[in-house]
């Protein structure tokens, strides 16, 4: 059998101390040559030495583990972001467990628990905005937590948070619309329950007020996608249709797409589209589609960056870190 490799043994082989060998397994660099570092890379690789995670963990009192509590993984912003947390983690040497809440308080509860139970360091969550009481909870026990994409109110402490501004980028879409001479522009989303959906529909709803345009409540459709196809049906069959119409975010998109093929629809000539969201192949489909486009990498960087430095006991902002979207205009959008 053979005998383990130890620190001690890749100190020798690179001739140097066995504190210097863990300053450079912990990546504290700060006081090392580049030369001490090559050799001991190579003294690493030439042994095959396997660092101890676990005695690492109990050592530094950290798991260097951290938990991603995502409302619905299915949506493309979601991955993005999520995958852009797993990459800066990745070079932070720290692992990243990934749960699903499906937007349900109670499975929420249950992983922000269980991953608490688990010992990860911290928590990147996207909330239900349910669990009040939960939230506040690990602020009063300084457990490290960034809050990604909605906003939580009633919440007593503070919590970074790392959204985007969701109002702003719906207004610029619809003022582009009505400057191409839309003038009965319909907004689709899921229903009002968490702060992006009820941010959207209120930059559509400022869009018209700054153009002095009415504000027809027809034209807002709120529902869950199973109702979709019949709210777009009484919305189109109304004596005014929309002319141009914005899709709440990709799964929305979908629902309309099916409502679309279904009726026949040119798109743009009969109506004109744009999605709130980082769709795939927007830029490649058959018309290409206007996005609103939302920096979801540099958000889940930024996310991830703030959870670290609380779990390092770095100073950081307790604020909301709110990022502009762009609007990409394509194919999907036709003068009125």
């Amino acid at each position: 059998m053979m005998q383990k490799v130890t620190m001690l043994d890749v100190a020798k082989a690179a001739n140097v101390s066995k504190s210097t060998v863990s300053q450079y397994i912990n990546k504290r660099y700060e006081y090392m040559g580049e030369e001490t570092r090559k050799k001991i890379k190579e003294a690493i690789d030439t042994l095959g030495y396997q660092p101890n995670y676990l005695a690492r963990s109990l050592k530094q009192k950290r798991t260097s583990m951290i938990g991603i509590i995502v409302a619905n993984i299915m949506h493309r912003f979601s991955t993005e972001v999520i995958r852009a947390i797993e990459d800066y983690c990745h070079s932070q040497d720290i692992h990243a467990i990934i749960c699903n809440a499906d937007d349900d308080p109670d499975k929420e509860k249950k992983y922000i628990n269980m991953l608490k139970a688990k010992q990860v360091d911290g928590l990147i969550l996207f909330p239900t905005g349910a669990n009040t009481s939960l939230y506040e909870q690990m602020i009063k026990e300084e457990y490290p937590v960034v809050i990604m994409d909605r906003k939580i109110h009633d919440v007593k402490g503070k919590i970074p948070s790392v959204v985007a501004n969701n109002q702003e980028a719906t207004k610029q879409a619809i003022l582009h619309l009505l400057e191409l001479g839309h003038k009965h522009i319909a907004i689709i989303t899921e229903p009002l329950t968490i702060t992006p959906r009820i941010e959207r529909v209120e930059g559509y709803k400022e869009a018209l007020t700054s153009a002095n345009m009415p504000v027809n409540e027809s034209m807002i459709i709120n529902c869950k996608k199973a109702d979709m196809q019949k709210a777009l049906e009484k919305l189109f069959a109304a004596d005014n249709p929309p002319t141009a119409l914005l899709a709440g975010n990709d799964l929305v998109f979908i629902e309309v797409q099916k409502f679309i093929k279904q009726h026949g629809f040119n798109i743009p000539n009969d109506l004109s589209l744009i999605v709130y969201d980082n769709i795939p192949y927007a830029d490649v489909a058959t018309p290409a589609v206007t996005t609103i486009s939302q920096p979801a990498f540099d958000m889940g960087t930024k996310a991830a960056d703030l959870l670290i430095k609380q779990i390092l006991k770095e100073k950081i902002a307790y604020e909301e870190y709110q990022y502009e979207c762009e609007l990409i205009i394509r194919e999907t959008t036709l003068s009125h």
